[in-house]
């Protein structure tokens, strides 16, 4: 029996490891992913990770580590030994870096007699525009950049990115069918924007041609996280 793949992945975001969990324990492999970042790896470590894995779900490592190349391929290796199922790196760390981690994925995978996480690269933050693009030297506008990244990111034999919904459409013309796209960003119709400055709705960005929503206050802040996450995955089915 092969094991599910569910679109959305729920970022897990809490300082407390404990209402992660507490979360996690109430929703279902089947109907979703978790994503574990940086805030709640670095109060908790690797074992609420563990837990989730040993209970069945697929687990994003949301860490977008961004180094000398060897220091990267260090770190993928160790994440590859953890047992997620994705993790990411910034593409803005370059060929070398990139081509650092796809190798070091490959190679500690292979050591285990494991297939390979998937490994994808973060190319413009969801929480960035145009002008804050402008500030920081780059002329391109964020969804331009955005493509740039993702092809150096193929080049270089990863498995996809991290990008806006709003992109989506670009990067399939660009890179084909087979390369993963991951997008934060996502709200459902009439949900606030929070910190996200470009968004889009669920059923968008699978229409546009997404393969996994990244989710998380939507879901983890509802009165009813369950329904949220159900109601979520009945829009998606229609779409897809």
């Amino acid at each position: 029996m092969s094991k599910p793949d569910p679109k959305v992945i729920v970022a897990l975001d809490f300082a407390n490891p404990m209402h992660a969990l507490a979360l996690a324990d109430r929703l279902d492999p089947r109907s979703c992913a978790l994503k574990v970042g940086k805030e709640m790896f670095v109060v908790a470590g690797p074992e609420p990770v563990r837990w989730m894995i040993a209970r069945g779900f697929n687990v994003f490592l949301d860490l977008k580590f961004h180094d000398i190349p060897n220091t990267v391929a260090q770190a993928c290796s160790a994440a590859t030994r953890l047992g997620v199922w994705m993790l990411n790196v910034h593409a803005a760390g370059g060929r070398a870096m990139l081509a650092a981690a796809r190798e070091a994925v490959n190679q500690t995978a292979a050591e285990q007699g494991a297939k390979p996480p998937l490994l994808i690269a973060v190319t413009v933050l969801t929480s960035l525009a145009d002008a804050d693009l402008k500030e920081q030297g780059l002329t391109d506008s964020a969804a331009l950049q955005a493509v740039k990244l993702a092809r150096m990111t193929a080049v270089c034999g990863l498995d996809g990115v991290v990008c806006s919904a709003a992109e989506a459409l670009a990067m399939r013309a660009a890179l084909g069918p087979a390369f993963k796209l991951v997008t934060p960003g996502i709200r459902p119709a009439g949900l606030a924007r929070d910190d996200q400055a470009r968004i889009i709705t669920p059923e968008a960005a699978i229409a546009n041609g997404v393969d996994y929503l990244v989710i998380g206050r939507p879901i983890t802040q509802a009165a009813n996280p369950v329904a949220a996450l159900a109601a979520i995955n009945s829009s998606i089915r229609s779409t897809v």
